[in-house]
């Protein structure tokens, strides 16, 4: 499915979901004493889904570009005259032909200590690749493979647009109910105090739903994670995939504590306790127990 018809069914879909919770609040409201003018609701939840969704899509466009300058990321030059810089090129357009991607993404390196690597970009015509010089340098080239074979599948999976526009979609429920419930609580109040009462509620239910909202993100993104480990074992194979995994794995064990809590954002190995339900990667151990039971 092409990225414009998937943003297509998608908005519609939540359109008529957010449409299905108007109807819903607009009934059940008035049973509990308060009065909400359907132009009111209608037009909050436009607002929200236009302010919720807007920002997304924005990040989403300039996302390579940020990587470039955020992350400081080194494109590589397709002449260029170091081996090592001219193998990894040609190992991530060797995997993006293999996928069938008729554009070949950037490919980039930026200085960083933690094995990590990334796929950005608004489209699959439009990506990016980014290594960073702590996987670069102490993996071998299998496992790079592996990393960069599921790097790709997020490319022609999609990923990048998708987990865009859920979060989009969560952005626009968060700052819906937030409102919803703010009215609700500070219409209780006297007159004069109610618009501060509103404006400090609001931002509260904006960060406890984005809290919760971010779990829902986070759950999303943990499938889509197994997803492209299926791709990558696809594509560069199933040894290669699992042996990054492992060498992933085992650069986890050695962390130091203190930076633990970083890593379990990204490539973690098992996050404790409430932790796991905000990580966007599945434990490793998980992913490396489904690659070796997949059939492929």
């Amino acid at each position: 499915m092409k990225w414009p018809k998937r943003i297509f069914l998608f908005i519609l879909t939540n359109m008529l979901v957010m449409l299905t919770i108007s109807i819903a609040v607009n009934l059940i409201l008035p049973l509990l004493g308060f009065r909400v003018m359907p132009g009111q609701l209608s037009g909050l939840l436009v607002l929200c889904l236009i302010w919720g969704m807007g920002g997304s899509l924005v990040s989403l466009l300039i996302s390579r570009w940020m990587a470039k300058k955020m992350m400081g990321v080194q494109l590589i030059d397709p002449n260029t005259s170091d081996p090592r810089m001219r193998d990894l090129l040609m190992m991530v357009h060797n995997l993006a032909q293999t996928a069938g991607l008729e554009s070949m993404p950037e490919v980039g390196v930026y200085e960083s200590a933690e094995p990590n690597a990334f796929a950005t970009g608004p489209s699959r015509s439009r990506a990016l690749v980014a290594v960073s010089t702590g996987l670069f340098n102490t993996m071998t080239r299998d496992e790079i493979e592996g990393v960069l074979g599921h790097e790709i599948t997020h490319i022609v999976n999609g990923d990048m647009v998708t987990m865009t526009l859920i979060q989009g979609v969560v952005n626009a429920f968060v700052m819906f109910f937030a409102r919803i419930l703010a009215n609700l609580i500070s219409s209780q109040v006297d007159e004069r105090a109610r618009g501060a009462v509103y404006f400090g509620l609001a931002i509260l239910f904006d960060i406890v739903f984005g809290i919760l909202g971010s779990i829902v993100v986070a759950y999303f993104s943990r499938i889509r994670e197994y997803r492209a480990d299926l791709g990558g074992a696809n594509y560069a194979g199933r040894d290669k995939m699992i042996a990054g995994l492992r060498r992933l794995q085992s650069m986890y064990d050695v962390t130091p504590a203190d930076n633990r809590p970083l890593a379990a954002l990204k490539i973690s190995n098992r996050p404790a306790g409430l932790m796991a339900f905000f990580s966007t990667h599945p434990p490793l151990e998980d992913r490396i127990k489904r690659l070796q039971e997949a059939q492929i």
